[in-house]
């Protein structure tokens, strides 16, 4: 289980070259209150280097190919309040390391380490104070030049070299992906039908109760944690984008937007489903749901090696466009075509995010956007609702091994121009999808996502 590991440290030591060195701290303990820590949860570019999960940990990589690990020593003491330590004596060997120190000698060894190399380096603007740490021990290395030592000339960002590893998942980490996605959509389908149970046999059902079921299938599942802050929303609260699973009741007649995944082994899935409480569609419901997922299939067949990051959001934005003027929540006489809804971004009204995003570790996953050879080739325009000048870069192209997420939507708040019937409707459907040379696998259609199917489950 080293090997990914030792493979991505010999690739940092590659591109850092000979005379750099590279620096990674994991994320702090955090305090949640009196004498109690937050949940710990290992740093993202730590964790891909090195497969190590406990706190209060360093790395460092040099352009030779050499790993060094500062971890914290064993403490038999210790031991029986915090748990397990690996300790530097065994973690050489169990995690494919050079050498492995204590990390109480970190402020003696790294400036011996930053010794003589060119360049340091390490995440910007990530760990709080961690620029002020690297300053200290590069005053150290000066304090030694005059008996020859050389002290590194430039600093550099390693963000950049570990954003476009992470971006391509190999094979190891795509099996992963896979379990958290089916653990996840086991757990959307325990929320579905326990809403649909509850309101049959007369029982009270609030947001919490469904976020109640999505807890607890993820940990039956083997996961370790959510792999963010659950979205249930009923009713009219599926229109806030970022709102939180709370008390609000779960009425019959309406809908419930679930926005939910777990991370399983340091890797995140995102699902979100939209699903009638009761378990049967009304009709402006199913129409606008319809549309939602006509879409989303849009955004499916334009997800391929060889298109644009940029290709799936244009052609969810077309047939949305298209569907608001045909159900009238756009009012053709006032906003044009499908072309002009489009150009004057009017459908911004009721879909006002993005398409999708990266995803891996981190649920908003590392990785630029724009293609790396192209960056140059930007265009400005005049936004048409913010009037402020953007400017256009040709988005990143598609690979095989590229995850994302496709995740159109379409929010009808009370009070807007829209027919009444609409109004307090919030849909979002999401998928995660690995990019493939034929296409794309949505590795969380273990929970359905079709009208149809879904009534047929929450029957």
């Amino acid at each position: 289980m080293t090997l990914p590991y030792a493979q991505r440290r010999a690739e940092v030591a590659r591109q850092i070259g000979r005379d750099g060195i590279a620096i990674i701290p994991t994320a702090l303990e955090r305090p949640r209150n009196r004498d109690s820590d937050f949940l710990y949860r290992h740093d993202s570019y730590f964790y891909y280097l090195s497969g190590f999960t406990e706190p209060n940990a360093w790395l460092v990589i040099t352009g030779d190919g050499k790993s060094t690990l500062f971890c914290a020593p064993k403490d038999l003491e210790r031991e029986i309040w915090d748990g397990y330590r690996l300790g530097p004596d065994a973690a050489p060997e169990a995690l494919g390391l050079d050498a492995a120190h204590s990390v109480a000698t970190l402020d003696t060894q790294l400036p011996r380490l930053l010794e003589n190399r060119g360049t340091v380096w390490f995440p910007f603007a990530i760990h709080k104070g961690l620029e002020s740490r690297i300053d200290g021990w590069l005053s150290s290395v000066r304090a030694r030049v005059r008996f020859g030592a050389l002290c590194p000339e430039s600093q550099r960002d390693l963000c950049g070299v570990l954003d476009e590893m992470r971006l391509v998942k190999d094979a190891h980490e795509q099996d992963i992906m896979r379990r958290a996605a089916q653990i996840s959509a086991e757990a959307h389908i325990r929320a579905m039908q326990t809403s649909a149970r509850m309101l049959r046999a007369g029982q009270e059902v609030r947001e919490y109760h469904l976020d109640a079921e999505l807890l607890h299938a993820f940990r039956m599942g083997g996961s370790q944690y959510p792999a963010y802050g659950s979205i249930v929303a009923a009713g009219a609260n599926a229109c806030v984008l970022h709102y939180r699973a709370d008390a609000a009741p779960v009425r019959n007649g309406e809908l419930v937007l679930i926005d939910a995944g777990c991370e399983l082994d340091g890797y995140a899935s995102d699902i979100t489903r939209t699903f009638p409480a009761n378990g049967k569609f009304t009709g402006p419901q199913r129409a606008l749901y319809d549309l939602v997922l006509a879409s989303q299939d849009a955004a499916v067949e334009a997800t391929r090696a060889g298109k644009r990051f940029n290709d799936p959001h244009e052609a969810t934005v077309k047939v949305l466009a298209q569907g608001m003027l045909d159900l009238g929540l756009l009012d053709k006489d006032k906003v044009g075509s499908v072309d002009d809804v489009i150009e004057k971004r009017a459908y911004f009204a009721y879909y006002m995010h993005r398409t999708g995003h990266w995803l891996g570790m981190d649920v908003h996953d590392c990785g630029s956007y724009v293609e790396p050879s192209e960056i140059g080739n930007g265009s400005e325009r005049k936004d048409a609702l913010s009037g402020e000048t953007i400017t256009d870069r040709p988005s990143r192209i598609l690979r095989p091994g590229m995850v994302l997420t496709i995740e159109p939507g379409i929010y009808v708040r009370p009070g807007t121009a829209a027919p009444e019937q609409f109004h307090g409707i919030g849909i979002r459907i999401e998928d995660d999808a690995i990019v493939t040379a034929e296409g794309c696998e949505l590795i969380t259609r273990g929970v359905p996502v079709k009208a149809d199917e879904i009534e047929a489950l929450m029957r």
